[in-house]
């Protein structure tokens, strides 16, 4: 194929390939071809332009394919148009002479059609330089196709359009020749034809001004009569051309009088109108044959016809635009709602064509009301308002007169009600896509949106009762605030007008339909409602009986009710249900005597009445069932069941009672069927086992019942269709923007559409499809559908040998009947018999023995033979689903056989048709193909049928079973590969693009045969790449297929292909090809455009939309205007899309696409999707209230940067967002919240203005959010004060997230400050209207938790301007003060407790942060460099937050601690839910307790916290709360806890009170800790465990903790459960500090008890003392029992997950192996210190004995930490992991219990062996040397030294070891480590007792003295070594201070000389270092200082040693001078060594 690819054809490669190849070859050498020439330049063109023409005719004749001839002719095109023009007269000329040509032969067909093309696409390409030939052209042209076949029309259709379209103006001689010609093919029997006739006129009227103006008429009646008969297509097609036309005809601007002939009058708005509803109204018959119809009263216009009209209204308005419609509406309104209105009573003359005309005029004003913006839409309600109110008045009038005259008015009042049906629900269609932002429309009083809708309630007619109740359900789920006032107002009148029929049905109707719409409004209603309706109902069953005229109404509108109540849900339904069974059981006659008594009594009314009541208590009883599934236990199912077994009765009865009564009846008995069977649908078989039979011959007969005229086989079979295999059936069953009037076409004239009036009971259901009104059809038809699935059941439930008998009964029937009649029974029985395989197989049952078979397999084979396809399609379902029940090999491979035996002998359509797809399916769910043989035969079979051009039927349905053979043969299939592909690509290139069907059929085996190779299409093997290839091809051959759902096949191949070998894939032309049909009228197309859009931006989301800019940009016309991609890029168009699609799965889609985009690119093109948001966001906003943002605007003087991509955009040109809907404004405002988290994710200047800035002027393209922070407050101010309440949500949403990622970047400019201070007026002003009185509550809630979210980030430090927002929480305290009876009954009562939780959580985040700051207030409160001032405001601004909260803390803490109650209570297991208090909480209702849970979980944690401060800060011991709070209407305290409220008289003491308070919060602490859900929040926890903290953080709680040591130790094992399953180190942290709390408390309890023990045994021996602490006398702790154990279990947990090397199992044995000491994580570290702490506390808790067995433990832990961590770190520092040791080694080491007499033995051992295993640390173990800090090591031994007793380290083995140890270290070479040494040494020469410190001083001082004199020899270098030295001299210092008199003389004498050394005369002192001059000062300054302290001494010296005295005499002279200057600098020098020495001290020793 690389061949093909060279600008002229190869044309030695091209002869020698076969047939199929060559046709590839060439088309892919002209897909090339197009590409080169455009990239070619011209003169290279013009050098090669003679013989590419040549080539390029040659292959005119060489019959080129359908899709070969476009190319070609296109290619010519860019030919001529590129290169020179001379030779195109010649090339034309061509042409014309082969399509004259004689020759008929279909052979030369493709040649003439070609040629046509080519025409078509010179004239369009080169348009006026041909402009003298085309007449010649087009003569002849329209002369060939007088004799031209239907593709020979179809092409010259084509190709007149496209000529019309190159010349334009031009081709005016000729436009009456082509309309004439155009005409006749506009009505042509081939639909291609007519929608390429339709194409042609649309272009045609671009210039013929007469198709508008004189010959308007003619044109419309033309397109009436090309909708006669059409398909999909063709409506598409004629009705953009009728819709265009007349469209034009009113906007046109006419040519002056003067230029034409005669005045053209310009053509009015009403008379278009008049012609399209001609069409509608008469159809496409002319006016003189619809009169003579009329008089013999037959006419009705066909429903194709109708359709189209309607979608021409569509049209005609979109073509016109939004604005129009708007100025326009109430002509548009009152004209289209008068087509169904009395005035034209065909439209509505039976109820079948009323349903249908209905449902076209809902189609027009759904599709044109719901295009235009919120604004216009709100004026279109108020118009469509009027309407209601004026078809009102007329009702009203005729009703009054009719009172008087006989009621003459009753057949006008039923004509008037279709009209008012269409107007009631686009009324309620347009609230319900309006939400809360229709809230304006319904509070104008002065046009009573509700008292309309009310007022027409009682209309005498049924449907507009059911519309009106419809319209009210659809404004109270768009405004769920008017649910409870509705519902209300509904139930009073329905009480008050008791006595009118149409008030009882109209109001229970209603009710029913707002009940429906509860399951929609998360807030509910109140549950008393409940309780009301209830009792309505019941009085409505009870006294349906008094009045004969009501019976019927109040029994229905009874069981209505309660039909309704079930769909409230259980928590609702468990109140009523004993009432409603006991209904139940009434309504059913209790035996079956007793039903023949009813029998023998009954008349035909009564009879009405009842089976009315029981359908009705049927119907409940199947919505209590469907809608509370886990109120269904075992007893109440056995309460539901006596009544069946009688209503079981009375459905055999229902025959010979309607004999009986006749037809008034037929209704009622087929309701009463439908119910029943529904019911026993939903219920297990086993519960009517007993009825079993007798139903199914109720069924059998239903099905085969003789008076059923009309076969419904679209709403039966799709069902039990495959979804795959209704594709074949695609024009009929495929899924369109016009599905809802196109389904009429489904059913033959004789079948209504679905509607409200054929099932009352709906109103309440949720509709399938969606919030349109739900659609039930007619009871004869829903009985069958009913009845099918029931069988399916049922027949796998009876016995073998009634199966058998049912089935073959069923196969008689058949067979016995005749014509339609039979087509109708085999339809049901198929549908049955298809339903009961699907059960069985999916049930796994068993179908039972060989003969059972039969009579199936004869039913299915029969149907596989029906003339109907969709038959067919579901007896190929049952064929696969007989085999998998089944199940057997041979049975399979018989089928096959049987199927193999009919293909190759049959050759009518059908057969094979049918035949070929059972072999397709046959495997379906067998888990696919294993035999390769039945392979070939299928594959063998499937290719002869495909190639079979006569019937493009059965090629269709040929190629469907091999795409499904492909798909179940999988890898088996690859010996296939080959010829499959070649065998598609020659039909590709071959069949006509007339047959759609087959190029569908075609994708789908490209697609199947893509996934079978996967991914081995990457491969690089000649096969491979040649398999790629052809399916590349493939792919642009259908790309190129006009037909749409061909498309759509095309993209997702290249999807498959895309995701199996990405590379080969052209990214570019894909993308074009799907940005072109982002907005194509076919729903099909764009769900597959944007599915596969989905896919490629998960991978390369940035190339995508850069490929899709640069295509805006260079394309002029191909892209849909409607995707406006150059402007706002290919994000935005698909914002724009979102924005205007309705369908629920693309707008996923849709979503998903942007979410994946803005995951990878939002970050890099941050401008770019901000501002998009921005204008989604701002497009709508056209409030008052956004003015105070304005003024910022103004300020930052719009620093938007102009760098990025599209944003720029001039102010003039209108804005790319015309009025978005609320959802798209949501998504946008989710969109901002989502770039927030991305940054987050991404670079630190994106949070940090500073840093932003300074790479802002680095390079102007770098661009970061901070920037945009005026934008993001913006955006979420004006989302966050809209009209609609989920975008007030989402905007609070948003302003929350801006909050805590802005809350703490400081402001430059203003040190001190933060920058989100500036934009404290806008978060005030976007809360404020949040919390006004009508605000719903989840709004509220939110709202509270921004305000604490503000109030707690400090970004405020000012009272005053805190103040305005905080004033917004007291306002909500105050109104929740009143607990839950003062809040709003709008809702449900758990939204009240959610708005009162939210608020107190708020309140709960805010007291926290004010006792955290005010804790923390001697820190400044800003992080940012600190002025005096900023400090003053932060320690003001600390307490002033403090003193806020505090004024109402009283009332707080007592909503707190009832708010810990309620939330104690409702967590109780359920088996405590006896104790529970009757009334509920004080925050939540008995009944709402299950929803009101999940707010409590939302809040506990904080408000415990809160909780736990407070009772801190009052150390617990406060009076009761209570005080002064009188008043609160209801005060709520705990102390009130588990008594009813009532009994006050017993009175708790203060201690009681704590004592609960203190159970309550530790109680539900551990509750919560202990049982951590896997979805507990860290918040949740760190506050909980905070809480905790608190409490203990005072006495009085650690006093209790410390005496109940059970309560210890369950706290401990929970705490260590929290460590061991929260991985977050500030959760362990946390836990660990409440354990050292805990360990305090009982340290504390230990040393009162033996404090108290000491008093009062004052006088008694020591001896006789008890012991106190854990380990009593013997030193035994039990697990489980001790605290100790417990903490030490824990400890041990931290430390063996942080240093795994502590535990001994790990390493293999006790003695410690050498491993490498390790730095630790800094929480590591944390959490190691914080474990050591905690042991060096444990010995204090325990008894003498107790420590002695705890001690070993500890000490190995704490050394086994000290050897792990002992690492090297530079300047000897000591990591802290050491530094907590040795301090912990301290605490042990100086614990009274190592001097207690009763442990001081055992003690001294132990820190013996402890002090051994840390000398042994230095040794090399195994020979290694490890490389531990000496330092370290140095500093434990010096704190064994000098902490514990004296006995402990001078037992002389350990003492040797330790001076050893001095010595070693002393001798090494690093600086740092003798400096050290030297402070460590200090330290044990001054300890006070001599048996300690002398041995060391013995030992080392020579070596000391050694190493000073050497540094006298080396002279020091550099600072370190002085350092050294100073620390060395300072030694020498010491010993002489501590040395006894006689000895000192010596010492000092050592001491001088080396002093002197270091001093320098004059001469050198000049001369000398830096360091040596420090040198000079220190020694001389301590010369200074021992000479007066010794003088004795030093005398002496000098004397003995006359050198050292003039040395010292030299350097006092030479430095007295400079000595006065220096002496204060050498203070500062000596500071640092003393003062790190001190510090070492106050650390360790």
């Amino acid at each position: 194929m690389e061949l093909a690819h060279s600008l002229l054809l190869n044309e030695e490669a091209y002869s020698q390939l076969g047939e199929v190849q060559k046709a590839e070859f060439i088309f892919d050498w002209l897909r090339y071809l197009e590409k080169l020439l455009l990239a070619t330049s011209r003169s290279d063109v013009k050098e090669k332009q003679k013989t590419l023409v040549e080539q390029l005719l040659s292959l005119l004749n060489s019959s080129p394919g359908p899709p070969t001839r476009k190319l070609l002719a296109k290619n010519l095109g860019i030919l001529y148009s590129i290169g020179d023009t001379f030779s195109v007269y010649e090339t034309i000329d061509k042409c014309n002479d082969l399509i004259r040509s004689k020759d008929d032969s279909p052979s030369y067909l493709p040649t003439k059609l070609a040629a046509v093309v080519c025409l078509g696409s010179l004239y369009k390409k080169l348009g006026r330089i041909l402009a003298n030939t085309f007449t010649d052209t087009v003569g002849n042209i329209l002369k060939a196709m007088k004799s031209a076949e239907s593709q020979g029309r179809y092409e010259i259709m084509l190709s007149l359009q496209n000529i019309l379209k190159g010349l334009g103006a031009a081709a005016t001689p000729c436009h009456r020749d082509i309309y004439k010609a155009a005409r006749s093919c506009l009505t042509d029997r081939s639909m291609a034809v007519r929608c390429a006739a339709a194409k042609c006129l649309l272009e045609l009227q671009n210039e013929a001004s007469f198709m508008w103006t004189t010959d308007l008429d003619s044109v419309a009646t033309l397109c009436f009569k090309a909708f006669a008969g059409s398909n999909y297509d063709v409506r598409i097609s004629v009705s953009k051309l009728l819709g265009t036309v007349l469209a034009k005809a009113i906007i046109s601007k006419h040519p002056g009088a003067a230029t034409s002939r005669q005045n053209i009058r310009r053509v009015s708005l009403e008379e278009v109108l008049e012609l399209l509803g001609t069409g509608f109204l008469r159809g496409s018959s002319g006016f003189l044959r619809a009169s003579g119809d009329m008089l013999k009263g037959t006419s009705s216009v066909s429903r194709d016809v109708r359709v189209g009209v309607t979608q021409a209204y569509v049209v005609f308005v979109s073509t016109l635009g939004g604005a129009w419609l708007e100025k326009n509406f109430a002509t548009f309104l009152s004209h289209v709602l008068s087509l169904v209105s009395q005035s034209h009573p065909k439209v509505t003359q039976t109820q079948i064509d009323a349903v249908c005309g209905r449902r076209c005029v809902s189609f027009i004003l759904r599709a044109t009301i719901g295009s235009l913006g919120e604004k216009a839409q709100v004026a279109a309600a108020k118009d469509i308002c009027q309407a209601v109110w004026k078809l009102k008045k007329v009702v009203d009038a005729m009703m009054s007169d009719g009172n008087l005259e006989t009621r003459l008015g009753s057949t006008d009042v039923a004509a008037s009600q279709h009209t008012l049906v269409c107007a009631l629900q686009e009324l309620g269609n347009l609230i319900h896509s309006l939400g809360t932002t229709a809230a304006p429309l319904l509070q104008d009083s002065s046009i009573g949106v509700l008292d309309s809708v009310i007022a027409v309630i009682v209309h005498p007619s049924l449907s507009v009762r059911l519309a009106a109740a419809w319209c009210l359900h659809c404004i109270a789920v768009a405004l769920p605030s008017y649910l409870t006032p509705l519902l209300d107002r509904c139930l009073e009148r329905l009480t008050v007008l008791k006595s009118s029929p149409e008030a009882v049905t109209g109001f229970s109707f209603a009710v029913a339909a707002l009940l429906g719409a509860v399951k929609h409004c998360p807030l509910g209603i109140p549950h008393g409602k409940g309780k009301i309706i209830m009792t309505l109902a019941e009085d409505l069953l009870c006294s349906a009986a008094q009045n004969s005229r009501l019976s019927a109404q109040r029994t229905q509108a009874g069981w209505l009710l309660i039909a309704a109540l079930m769909t409230l849900g259980s928590a609702v339904v468990s109140h009523h249900l004993a009432r409603v069974l006991l209904l139940w059981k009434c309504v059913f006659p209790v035996s079956p005597k007793d039903l023949e008594t009813e029998k023998s009594r009954g008349d035909s009314f009564t009879w009405q009445v009842t089976l009315e009541g029981r359908a009705g208590a049927l119907c409940a009883i199947k919505s209590f069932v469907s809608h509370c599934g886990d109120l269904l236990t075992e007893e109440v199912i056995q309460r539901l069941l006596p009544p069946l077994p009688c209503a079981v009765d009375l459905l055999t009865q229902l025959s010979s009672i309607l004999k009986t009564y006749g037809s008034p009846l037929k209704t009622p008995t087929l309701v009463y069927r439908q119910r029943l069977y529904e019911l026993l649908i939903l219920l297990p078989p086993e519960t009517y086992k007993g009825n079993l039979s007798a139903i199914l011959k109720e069924l059998a007969a239903d099905l085969t019942a003789p008076d059923i005229q009309v076969a419904a086989s679209t709403f039966l079979l799709p069902p039990l269709c495959h979804r795959d295999d209704l594709l074949l059936l695609s024009p009929l069953l495929q899924e369109t923007d016009h599905r809802f009037i196109e389904e009429q076409l489904l059913l033959c004239n004789g079948i209504a559409c679905g509607s409200l009036e054929y099932d009352p009971y709906s109103i309440y259901e949720k509709d399938v499809e969606g919030n349109s009104v739900p659609k039930p059809l007619p009871p004869s038809l829903s009985v069958i559908s009913s009845a099918v699935k029931l069988f399916g059941v049922l027949c796998a439930h009876v016995g073998e040998a009634q199966r058998l008998l049912i089935l073959e009964q069923l196969l008689d029937s058949i067979k016995h009947t005749k014509g339609a009649r039979q087509q109708v029974v085999q339809l049901h029985v198929v549908s049955s018999v298809s339903s009961f395989l699907k059960y069985v197989a999916g049930s796994k049952r068993n179908l039972g023995p060989e003969e059972i078979r039969r009579p199936v397999l004869a039913l299915v084979m029969g149907a596989l033979e029906s003339p109907s396809p969709l038959l067919r399609c579901a007896a190929a379902e049952a064929w696969a689903r007989l085999t998998q029940a089944v199940d057997d090999g041979t049975f399979t491979a018989a089928l096959a056989q049987v199927s193999f035996d009919k293909l190759k002998s049959a050759r009518d359509v059908v057969t094979r048709t049918g035949h070929s797809l059972a072999l397709g399916s046959l495997h379906r769910y067998l888990g696919g193909i294993s035999s390769s043989q039945h392979l070939n035969s299928c594959v063998g079979i499937l290719y002869a049928l495909s190639q079979d051009s006569t019937s493009p039927d059965v090629q269709t349905w040929a190629l469907h079973a091999l795409s499904l053979i492909i798909d179940s043969a999988g890898p088996l299939y690859y010996m296939h590969v080959e010829p499959t592909l070649s065998l598609i690509m020659m039909l590709l290139l071959n069949v006509p693009p007339t047959h759609a069907e087959v190029h569908q059929s075609l994708g789908r085996c490209l697609n199947a045969l893509i996934t079978t190779l996967g991914p081995e299409l990457q491969g690089n093997s000649t096969s491979v790449s040649t398999f790629r290839t052809s399916c590349l091809l493939g792919c642009a051959v259908m790309q190129d297929n006009p037909d749409c759902l061909v498309q759509a096949q095309a993209i997702s191949c290249l999807q498959q292909l895309h995701m199996f070998a990405p590379r080969h894939v052209n990214l570019s032309s894909l993308v074009s090809c799907l940005c072109v049909n982002l907005c194509s009228p076919y729903l099909l197309l764009r769900r597959a455009v944007l599915a596969c859009l989905r896919q490629l931006v998960q991978r390369e989301a940035t190339e995508v939309s850069e490929h899709a800019v640069m295509l805006a940009k260079d394309s002029r016309e191909e892209l849909t205007p409607d995707a406006n991609i150059r402007e706002v890029g290919l994000e935005g168009a698909l914002l724009i899309l979102l924005d205007k699609e309705t369908d629920q799965r693309l707008c996923h889609d849709i979503k998903e696409t942007l979410n994946h985009m803005l995951t990878s690119m939002a970050v890099d093109k941050l401008s770019f999707w901000l501002k998009l948001c921005k204008d989604v966001l701002a497009a709508s906003a056209d409030f008052t209230t956004i003015t105070c943002v304005d003024t910022m605007q103004e300020e930052e003087g719009d620093k938007g940067d102009d760098a990025s991509v599209l944003t720029t955009r001039n102010d003039d040109r209108s804005h790319p967002f015309t009025n978005p809907r609320w959802p798209t404004r949501v998504f946008a405002a989710e969109c901002v919240c989502r770039i927030i988290n991305q940054c987050g994710n991404a670079h630190s200047a994106h949070f940090d203005i500073a840093l932003a800035q300074e790479m802002k002027k680095k390079d102007s393209r770098n661009d970061f959010l901070v920037l945009h922070l005026a934008d993001l407050i913006r955006m979420a101010f004006m989302a966050a004060t809209d009209h609609s309440d989920q975008l007030r949500l989402s905007g609070l949403e948003t302003l929350l997230v801006v909050i805590r990622r802005f809350a703490a970047i400081p402001e430059p400019e203003f040190p001190g400050h933060v920058i989100l201070e500036q934009y404290q007026a806008n978060v005030g002003a976007a809360l404020r209207p949040a919390f006004t009185s009508e605000t719903p509550p989840d709004v509220t809630a939110k709202a509270c938790q921004v305000c604490s979210a503000w109030i707690a980030s400090g970004v405020v430090s000012d009272l005053n301007d805190l103040r305005r927002v905080h004033q917004l929480l007291v306002s909500s305290l105050t109104k929740i003060q009143a607990g839950k009876e003062a809040l709003s009954h709008l809702y449900n009562e758990s939204a009240s407790t959610m708005e009162i939780l939210a608020v107190l959580k708020a309140w709960a985040e805010v007291y926290i942060i004010a006792v955290e700051r005010h804790k923390n207030h001697r820190q400044p409160l800003k992080t940012t460099t600190c002025s005096e001032e900023s400090v003053r405001n932060g320690s003001h601004s600390s307490d002033g937050l403090r003193d806020l909260v505090h004024t109402d803390l009283a009332t707080l803490s007592r909503l707190w601690l009832a708010a810990l109650q309620d939330f104690a209570l409702l967590t109780l297991p359920s088996e405590f839910a006896s104790q529970l208090p009757v009334e509920g909480g004080a925050f939540y209702t008995a009944e709402t307790s299950e929803n009101a849970k999940l707010h409590y979980y939302n809040s506990w944690a904080l408000i415990l916290h809160a909780t736990a401060l407070w009772l801190t800060s009052t150390g617990f011991v406060v009076a009761d709360p209570d005080e002064g709070a009188s008043n609160l209407s209801r005060p709520v305290t705990p102390t009130s806890m588990c008594q009813g409220s009532s009994s006050g008289a017993a009175v708790k003491s203060p201690e009681d009170v704590y004592t609960d308070r203190f159970h309550l919060i530790l109680g539900i602490s551990v509750e919560f800790l202990c049982s951590l859900r896997s979805d507990a929040t860290m918040e949740s926890i760190t506050a909980c465990l905070h809480a905790l903290q608190a409490l203990l953080d005072v006495p009085w709680p650690r006093s209790k903790i410390g005496s109940d040591q059970d309560l210890g130790i369950e706290l401990l094992n929970v705490l260590h459960r929290v460590i061991l399953t929260r991985e977050s180190p500030s959760i362990q942290l946390a836990s660990l500090e409440v354990v050292r709390q805990i360990i305090c408390a009982a340290q504390e309890h230990v040393k009162e008890k033996r404090r108290s023990a000491e008093v009062d045994d004052g006088a008694a021996e020591k001896e006789t003392l008890p012991e106190f602490g854990e380990g009593k006398d013997t030193g035994g702790l039990v697990p489980g029992k001790s605290l100790v154990f417990a903490t030490l279990e824990l400890c041990v947990c931290i430390l063996v997950r942080q240093l795994p090397e502590l535990n001994p199992k790990l390493t293999g044995s006790p003695g410690v192996k050498a491993t490498k000491p390790q730095m630790l994580s800094e929480d590591g570290s944390k959490l190691v210190s914080a474990a050591l702490v905690i042991l060096s506390e444990l010995p204090a808790v325990c008894s003498p004995e107790g420590s002695i067995s705890i001690l070993p433990t500890i000490l190995y832990l704490t050394t086994g930490v000290l050897r792990e961590t002992a690492v090297r770190l530079p300047g000897c520092q000591l990591s802290s992991p050491v530094a907590a040791s040795l301090q912990a080694l301290k605490g042990i080491l100086s614990s009274p219990m190592a001097r207690a007499e009763k442990s001081h033995a055992a003690w001294t051992d132990l820190l013996r062996s402890a002090l051994t295993t840390i000398l042994d640390c230095w040794d090399p173990v195994d020979g290694t040397h490890q490389e531990l800090d000496e330092v370290s090591l140095l500093t434990a031994i010096t704190v064994f030294i000098l902490s514990s007793s004296p006995e402990v380290t001078t037992i002389p083995c350990l003492q040797k070891r330790c001076i050893e140890k001095f010595k070693v270290t002393l001798e090494t070479k690093d600086p740092m480590v003798q400096i050290k040494t030297y402070q460590l040494l200090l330290s044990i020469f001054q300890y006070p007792n001599p048996a300690v410190s002398y041995p060391y001083i013995y030992s080392l001082v020579s070596s000391i003295v050694e190493k000073l004199q050497e540094i006298d020899k080396r002279k020091p270098e550099d600072t370190t070594e002085f350092q050294v030295f100073q620390e060395g001299i300072k030694v020498l210092e010491a010993l002489v201070t501590v040395a006894e008199e006689q000895h000192r003389a010596q010492l000092v004498a050592c001491l001088l000389p080396i002093l002197i050394s270091f001093l320098l005369d004059e001469n050198a002192l000049g001369s000398a270092t830096s360091i040596m001059r420090n040198l000079h000062d220190f020694a001389l300054q301590n010369l200074m200082h021992i000479g007066p302290q010794y003088s004795s001494v030093f005398k002496s010296v000098m004397a003995s040693s006359p050198a050292l005295k003039t040395r010292l005499e030299a350097a006092i002279k030479g430095n007295q001078e400079s000595v006065k200057v220096r002496i204060p600098t050498s203070k500062h020098t000596k500071h640092p060594g003393k003062n790190s020495s001190i510090q070492l001290k106050t650390n360790f020793l």
